[in-house]
């Protein structure tokens, strides 16, 4: 079993993915005849490749984002044991911040010394050593890469019920495509398909010891085989003063490059328009739907844009807005039409743009969930490839625990 530690500047955690070409395959857990139970009743399933993502290790600049957080994932070898007491038990020896916001890491045991990064709300560090100092008792902890001193009564000890609560308990997909069913068994009926290296969280781990556990994903709850996943636990982790500071050099970067991308994308698409205006109209079939280009650099934009193709299906592995696209296909599709380039992985797409939380949340936002990514269209609604049976539709945007909003403009 692994652990994972999440380094992050805010509240809570989230993981990457490498994302590779889906296709079928016939295993023990995946069993044919759930396919086909699938394929009869989608009519329907279509293979891509996914681009490629960065791994199980990120560094600063691919910070991962939650309602409320902005995080970057660093794996702790198994034989380690300053973070935990036994990988069985991930939850022992952790220690929790409980502040109104963050509270600075010092260099040393006094509130004069430089800081050297934070611990935000809600993250997870140890303690190897206690100090009485002239105002009052102060930790040496150990959150992420960075360790140093921040007061006692900024942080709750040897309580592994609030360790356990303020984590994460994830399935990091290994196999080809992983279903995901109905019941614990490979003769339920498959309920979704999430590529190699996708994540999941884990709900219920009751049925653990028979190699099952339950998941939350976009079809609703369902069980996965433990075969062909990878099970770890995420905490959020400090943010050193360093990686704090290139992170949000490089997000201001990154807003200005999109923003520049989709004015560029908007002017050739009016250019395109005008050319097509003025040549012979008389191709193309009466009946069939047009749809009208991407103009703006703006998130309220990208929804507009989105927005013409509510009605349309889903197609797992699809990236097509018009004949079929999964969830983070099309999330994808509507960036790329303003000239912006993001993964097609809906675990990936958590570390893109820059993170906002809940209360900031804006339209054209991506909302991350388990197994699941979307666009915010204001007023409490998603944008989104939901269903084979829905297709591209609105759902309220709390419809499923949030893990991540990522804002691009």
């Amino acid at each position: 079993m692994n652990l994972k530690m999440t380094k992050a500047v805010s509240y809570t955690l989230a993981a990457c993915v490498v994302a590779t070409s889906i296709s079928l395959c016939a295993d023990a857990a995946n069993a044919t005849s759930g396919v086909s139970a699938l394929s009869s009743t989608t009519g329907v399933l279509e293979t891509t490749n996914y681009t490629a993502f960065a791994g199980a290790q990120l560094s600063v600049n691919d910070m991962l984002a939650s309602a409320t957080a902005i995080s970057t994932e660093t794996q702790l070898a198994e034989n380690e044991t300053e973070w935990v007491a036994t990988a069985e038990n991930p939850y022992a020896n952790i220690a929790i911040a409980q502040v109104d916001n963050y509270v600075y890491i010092r260099e040393s045991a006094s509130a004069d010394s430089e800081y050297v990064g934070k611990l935000y709300n809600k993250s997870a560090a140890t303690v190897s050593e206690t100090v009485e100092a002239e105002d009052g008792t102060w930790l040496c902890i150990t959150s992420g890469d960075v360790t140093g001193y921040v007061k006692s009564e900024y942080v709750v000890q040897g309580n592994e019920e609030l360790a356990k609560e303020m984590s994460r308990r994830v399935a990091t997909v290994t196999t080809t495509t992983l279903y995901v069913r109905e019941e614990p068994t490979t003769d339920s009926d498959v309920i979704d398909l999430l590529p190699l290296g996708d994540d999941l969280t884990i709900i219920d781990e009751s049925m653990l010891d028979s190699g099952w556990v339950k998941v939350t994903c976009n079809a609703g709850d369902g069980y996965i085989s433990t075969d062909f996943v990878d099970i770890s636990t995420e905490f959020t982790v400090a943010e050193s003063k360093a990686h704090e500071e290139a992170r949000l050099a490089k997000e201001e970067a990154d807003r200005k490059a999109a923003k520049e991308a989709a004015e560029k994308a908007t002017a050739a698409a009016k250019s395109a328009k005008a050319q097509e205006s003025s040549g012979s109209s008389e191709s193309g079939s009466a009946s069939s739907k047009t749809y009208a280009a991407p103009s703006g650099s703006s998130g309220s934009s990208v929804v507009n844009y989105g927005s013409q193709f509510v009605g349309n299906p889903y197609v797992y592995g699809g990236t097509s807005l018009t004949n079929g696209t999964d969830c983070s296909g099309f999330v994808m599709s509507c960036y790329s039409a303003f000239g912006v380039s993001l993964p097609h992985s809906s675990s990936a797409l958590r570390s893109v743009g820059y993170g906002v939380s809940y209360d900031e949340m804006q339209p054209g936002d991506i909302v991350c969930y388990s197994g699941h990514v979307g666009i915010y269209a204001g007023n409490g609604q998603l944008l989104h490839a939901s269903t084979y049976r829905t297709g591209i539709t609105y759902s309220n945007v709390n419809y499923k625990n949030i893990l991540a909003i990522r804002r691009i403009f």
